[in-house]
């Protein structure tokens, strides 16, 4: 079945020295075909899906806890790991320091 709400899991950085600072700036990582910004087209793919994007569908389903693997991509992430921005549609941190 398909639900009418659909619940997204968002990975964001910023390079703010106090990420609690409310004047930080948080940058999105974009995937390549979950959704995300509203003026892109949308992705159209298949028969099949991108593995990380189908993933993160069924991660917003439940708690980092029983998707341990979240936090190890977020690590990745902050380390700008190449294998690891390489599976993601944007960098919003190319070329500058890591968030």
């Amino acid at each position: 079945s398909i639900t009418k709400e659909r619940t997204e899991v968002i990975l964001q950085g910023t390079s703010s020295l106090d990420p609690n600072d409310p004047t930080a700036v948080w940058e999105e990582f974009e995937f390549k075909c979950k959704p995300g910004d509203l003026r892109r087209r949308p992705c159209l793919i298949s028969p099949y899906h991108y593995r990380l994007d189908w993933l993160m569908w069924f991660a917003a389903f439940q708690t980092y806890e029983q998707n341990e693997w979240i936090i190890h991509l977020a690590g990745k992430l902050l380390a700008q790991e190449e294998e690891t921005l390489s599976l993601l549609a944007t960098n919003p941190f190319a070329g500058r320091e890591p968030p």
